[in-house]
């Protein structure tokens, strides 16, 4: 698979998780894909236990991707994960095997206030 197919797939893969369409956000990982979530220290294996462990959170949820980069095998993909109107900052690492993802890491991060120390130093984005 080539680098322009794989950012498609990608772009399908986080418009159908913002669309809650659990067949097709699923469609990009491997039958024996392993999502790992550091922070929480779940590991999570096979396909339909990722796509069942999605399936069944009760939030509301929206995606919007911040950028995707990568290439070959590894793709790091930035979005905002929106639970009922609460933003976290997600960075998902994507690691490919003949095409499909054979491994995900999901690392979270919460909103925080900026600091006035550095007000002067920056621009605010949100």
């Amino acid at each position: 698979m080539d680098d322009q197919t794989t950012l498609a797939a990608l772009k399908r893969h986080w418009d159908a998780s913002d669309a809650n369409d659990f067949e097709a956000e699923h469609d990009i990982y491997r039958e024996d894909a392993v999502l790992d979530y550091p922070q929480s220290g779940e590991i999570i294996r096979g396909r339909r236990n990722i796509q069942q462990s999605r399936f069944v959170q009760p939030n509301k949820k929206r995606f919007t991707v911040r950028r995707i980069v990568g290439g070959g095998d590894l793709w790091v993909s930035e979005f905002v994960l929106t639970y009922d109107e609460v933003p976290s900052y997600v960075v998902s690492i994507m690691e490919f095997r003949d095409g499909l993802v054979a491994h995900e890491t999901q690392y979270f991060g919460d909103r925080f206030d900026p600091s006035p120390t550095r007000a002067h130093l920056v621009e605010q984005t949100t």
